[in-house]
């Protein structure tokens, strides 16, 4: 065989292969596609929610044994899990040591979850309010600051009137924290308006002593 033969032969074999490959990746095909391991997709397994005839109730799922509780679902403290305490009542103080990293960690929940409603002092004036006009409750009211701290986390667990649940969004040690933070806020405004209320009551009387100072 020539070396022209050759170089023809070799063109024609690069060219089919080239054509061969095009349309092997770019063509259809009516025969199911080549599984090289197909236990991946076709294998003996039991899907959620499926019945069974091996199970005597006709159900893939297997109940739980008896008994048996689920990760962090061992809730023995009544008081931290529900708010209450043995005798049914709200309990009056959070049943939790509060700290400085308590109560940070309760402001940077309460600015996430709390603020958009109830604005960053706690008065109902976020943005349900400013755009919406739709009244959201101010912690500052004297009904709640008479509310035990019980009742703000059963609130804040089951939702109370326009207040959905936040149950799942914000854990238990969470829902505690930002009650201990509005407890500050609570305390701030009062300790702020007990603060004016002493200026504005001291403010006559040095008035009234000026004049006899400049006698």
């Amino acid at each position: 065989m020539t070396t022209r033969k050759r170089c023809v032969l070799g063109a024609l074999a690069l060219t089919s292969a080239v054509v061969l490959s095009g349309c092997a990746r770019g063509c259809t095909s009516s025969r199911p596609p080549i599984h090289l391991n197909p236990s991946m997709d076709d294998q003996p397994k039991v899907l959620t929610q499926t019945a069974s005839t091996f199970f005597y109730d006709g159900s893939s799922m297997r109940q739980p044994v008896p008994g048996t509780v689920a990760l962090d679902g061992l809730k023995e403290d009544a008081a931290l899990f529900t708010g209450k305490g043995a005798d049914g009542q709200f309990v009056a103080k959070i049943p939790v040591n509060t700290d400085e990293a308590l109560l940070e960690r309760g402001r940077q929940r309460y600015v996430i979850y709390c603020q958009p409603c109830h604005d960053a002092r706690g008065e109902g004036k976020g943005i349900l309010f400013q755009r919406g006009n739709v009244p959201t409750a101010s912690f500052h009211d004297e009904k709640i600051l008479k509310y035990a701290d019980g009742q703000i986390f059963d609130i804040m667990t089951n939702g109370m009137g326009l207040m959905p649940s936040y149950r799942w969004p914000i854990p238990v040690a969470d829902r505690w924290a930002i009650i201990a933070y509005i407890r500050q806020l609570e305390r701030k405004r009062q300790a702020s308006a007990t603060g004016t209320l002493a200026s504005a009551a001291s403010a006559p009387a040095t008035a009234a002593g000026a004049p006899a100072a400049n006698k």
